[in-house]
């Protein structure tokens, strides 16, 4: 024994540098083996097929997605690339995925999964294929973590499109999704309840998931599941849903929603002080002692993690209500999902340039938007003496002695979020499919005159690209709510909303000019930073140690190093952050290039306007339009599928959709009327301020000294004009 401890001694250096080779090489092949596997799903179809019944009468017998004229794919991805999109985990547990193949839709036998039923949400059906043995929508896929099987979301779910035209259905990889996820929770929530809560139905549906013999072996475990599963989904769904506020298809309030589950999960603590008192405050007298009586073996147990979850389930409804306004903000602020051609190349990314995408923006986000659609969340306060997990509260800001400590544990999957990012840099904007849908005769020479309108109405805001160049950058511009004039809603909340800190408090991160010290009360947009950052710098628990640590050291400085977008200054007119109000530049909305605009209906950051067409008519005021002009539609339909050529956008009237009222709070169809209605602007591009009173006739003597512009409103001929150049982009 001597003599090999002497061994080792004298050649540790010569050890050490072949156990690093060793796990070098051993990574490499995991990664290489790895990629081969899931890219071995080259379907021609790419899983696309249809349904018999559409919910909205839609007609399309087949799906094809788009090729150039040298049939090479149009958007850059081949089948495989577009399958690996749908099929790629990002740590999304929504609930057990033998529960979401077995579960009976409310009141009926069909399950829940079918296709007619999912596309009833505007989910895109699939069929079977090599990544997707189980046929699941675009974007639903199973994801396992610590030793069980989950259905959870693909980024590809609310970022896939798809629209028709005269029966051909026309996949848009990266574009909006028109799913209706609101309704779709709802829905799941009161089939898993019935399914607790009927006898029959329950028989029959722990028979079939025990007969899977995949996750569970006994009947005890199921039930227990389904109660557990029944509170979480309902409870989601209660915890963000807005009376004033019910969002249809093609929108979400994922800002919103993302908050919440932060502010869920960062009140665990070893002593549970945060939501004693908060629970103090909520109820008095003997109400109080019952709820305190109700809870104290959850708030005083060893269990540190889903302490709100875990309370609730002890509350009355009427006593879950009350804490619910306590902690919570209603997500109340739908927009449309994003289309991500393009994002990779961004200097600011979300609808109020939120993120900034250089370093390590990208991965941030990403963990942020993991969050908001189901990751298990584990974080709690421990006591253990663990060195490396002391390491991890050293570098997420605790400090590397710090006891107790935060534990940043969750289902997130940091690895595979930084490779779809990356996977996002060869995707390209779609060309409008002049095979299937005719341009008109006079295109050519509408869209001549459109570009000349373009240059001198948009450009300033919207920067032409050209799409299939690998150097392409994207710079957003910014404007301030003011100038822009469109819902407020949205970036008022992102920059003013606050939340109670929990196991955050105390902790130092970056906002504006400097640091913010979380306080008990804090900035939402300070604890979601911190806390995606804390995730993001958590090794993947479901690893062999030393793989953990390997990949977490390899997923990071890869994400640093391969990351081109560098820190900048944003651009535009906004208001700029401060040390008093750090989160000053939210206030804005961003412009982008606008290639591939005609296949992301409806439009502005709120869904508020159903075509390219009505966009540029003004928005209807409540006195002093004439009823003889055009304007922007108050109410309109949305969930079909159909695609309207000659306005750009999907069918707006005529069938049995969702009513967008524009009347209700956070729906407004107002503001971004550049060429809708007369406006006078500064150089700056700023909009004069109403308060001068100035005439148009005074801002035209001003524009030979560039000091003030008129913006004509278009006619209806300008209009088509600009409409056909914006096909071509």
């Amino acid at each position: 024994m001597k003599n090999l401890f002497a061994l080792l001694k004298s050649h540790w250096r010569r050890y050490t540098f072949l156990a690093f080779i060793f796990l070098a090489i051993a990574l490499s092949l995991s990664a290489g083996i790895s990629r081969i596997y899931q890219f071995w799903d080259k379907d021609p179809d790419r899983g696309a097929t249809t349904v018999k019944q559409d919910y909205f009468g839609d007609s399309f017998s087949k799906v094809v997605y788009l090729k150039t004229k040298d049939q090479k794919w149009d958007q850059g991805w081949d089948p495989a690339d577009s399958l690996w999109f749908y099929t790629t985990t990002q740590g999304s547990n929504l609930l057990p995925y033998d529960f979401f193949l077995e579960l009976e839709q409310e009141g009926k036998t069909e399950l829940f999964r079918a296709n007619e039923n999912l596309n009833r949400y505007r989910y895109l059906p699939q069929k079977v294929t090599f990544s997707n043995p189980d046929g699941l929508p675009v974007g639903f896929v199973r994801d396992s973590y610590q030793g069980k099987d989950y259905m959870g979301y693909t980024c590809a779910a609310c970022h896939t499109g798809q629209l028709n035209f005269k029966g051909t259905g026309i996949r848009i990889d990266g574009g909006p999704a028109g799913a209706d996820m609101q309704t779709f929770v709802k829905d799941l929530a009161s089939a898993m309840r019935a399914t607790r809560d009927n006898e029959a139905v329950r028989k029959r549906f722990v028979a079939k998931v025990l007969a899977r013999r995949n996750n569970y072996a006994v009947e005890k475990a199921v039930i227990a599941d389904l109660d557990k599963y029944s509170h979480r989904i309902t409870t989601y769904y209660e915890i963000n849903q807005s009376e004033d506020s019910y969002y249809g298809y093609a929108r979400l309030d994922a800002f919103g929603r993302i908050y919440n589950r932060v502010l869920e999960h960062v009140l665990n603590s070893t002593d549970a002080k945060e939501l004693r008192g908060l629970l103090r405050d909520v109820f008095k007298d003997a109400e109080l002692a019952s709820v305190m009586q109700k809870t104290e073996t959850v708030l005083s147990g060893e269990k540190r993690d889903h302490l709100v979850e875990r309370v609730a389930q002890l509350l009355s409804r009427e006593q879950w209500a009350k804490l619910r306004a306590k902690i919570f903000s209603a997500a109340d602020a739908p927009v449309s999902y994003p289309f991500l051609w393009d994002i990779p190349q961004h200097d600011y990314v979300q609808w109020n340039g939120l993120a900034a995408n250089a370093g390590l923006g990208p991965v941030g986000r990403n963990t942020g938007e993991a969050i908001g659609v189901f990751g298990t969340q584990d974080w709690e306060e421990r006591s253990d003496i663990d060195v490396l997990r002391h390491v991890i509260a050293g570098v997420t800001g605790q400090g590397f002695f710090k006891n107790p400590y935060i534990s940043f544990k969750s289902s997130i999957n940091v690895r595979n979020l930084r490779r779809l990012e990356r996977h996002l840099g060869k995707l390209q904007s779609p060309q409008w499919p002049k095979e299937i849908i005719p341009l008109p005769k006079e295109h050519e020479e509408r869209a001549t005159k459109g570009e000349k309108l373009f240059n001198d109405n948009c450009a300033s805001c919207h920067a032409e690209i050209k799409r299939t160049d690998p150097d392409r950058r994207i710079v957003a511009h910014m404007s301030r709510l003011n100038d822009i004039g469109t819902d407020r809603t949205m970036a008022e909340n992102g920059a003013t909303r606050t939340g109670w800190s929990g196991i955050l408090r105390n902790q130092y991160v970056s906002a504006g000019p400097g640091n913010i010290l979380i306080d008990q009360r804090a900035p939402v947009a300070a604890i979601l930073t911190k806390a995606t950052l804390s995730v993001v710098a958590t090794p993947d628990p479901d690893r062999f140690f030393l793989v953990r640590w390997a990949f977490w050291a390899y997923d990071l400085i890869s994400a640093l190093t391969s990351n081109e977008i560098k820190p900048s200054l944003k651009s535009g007119n906004y208001d700029p952050d401060t040390t008093a109000k750090p989160y000053d530049s939210l206030l804005a909305y961003k412009g982008r290039a606008l290639n591939g605009i005609w296949a992301t209906a409806p439009y502005l950051h709120n869904g508020s306007v159903p075509t390219l067409y009505d966009l540029l008519l003004p928005q209807k005021r409540q006195s002093g339009d004439s009823k003889d002009s055009e304007y922007r539609p108050e109410q309109f339909l949305v969930g079909s599928r159909e695609f309207d050529p000659d306005r750009v956008g999907f069918k707006r009237e005529g069938y049995d959709g969702f009513k967008f009222d524009t009347t209700r709070p956070g729906n407004s169809n107002a503001g971004h009327e550049y060429g809708a209605r007369l406006t006078m602007l500064w150089p700056d591009g700023t909009t004069v301020d109403k308060t001068l009173n100035m005439t148009k006739d005074q801002c035209k003597r001003m524009e030979p000294i560039g000091q003030c512009r008129v913006l004509e409103p278009l006619t209806k001929d300008q209009r088509l004009d600009l409409i056909e150049y914006l096909k071509d982009l």
